[in-house]
């Protein structure tokens, strides 16, 4: 963290098993407290997910450029959890 930089104190809910685990980090030193644990894990994934989307941004300029409104509907219904598992059965072939 850089110091001197404003923090503001929040309240999360996390699985007891991933406590215990930071827990186990910060006793061997792994991290300087519980929240510098956190704020690093945000950190990271904030750095990963600003890169991901430079990577898709460059793919998507190599070939073609940005998605289309059709394409990106499309993108939604195959991503989306509710429709993954909500595919209706196929009909039984006939036998030959």
């Amino acid at each position: 963290m850089v110091s001197g930089m404003a923090t503001v104190k929040i309240t999360i809910t996390l699985p007891e098993s991933q406590v215990d685990e930071i827990r186990k980090r910060v006793a061997a030193r792994e991290s300087p407290s519980v929240s510098g644990f956190i704020q690093r894990a945000v950190q990271k994934t904030i750095e990963n997910a600003a890169e991901f989307g430079a990577v898709v941004n460059q793919a998507l300029l190599e070939t073609g450029g940005p998605l289309t409104p059709a394409e990106r509907a499309w993108a939604r219904r195959m991503l989306s959890p509710q429709k993954r598992g909500a595919k209706k059965a196929a009909k039984p072939r006939k036998a030959a």
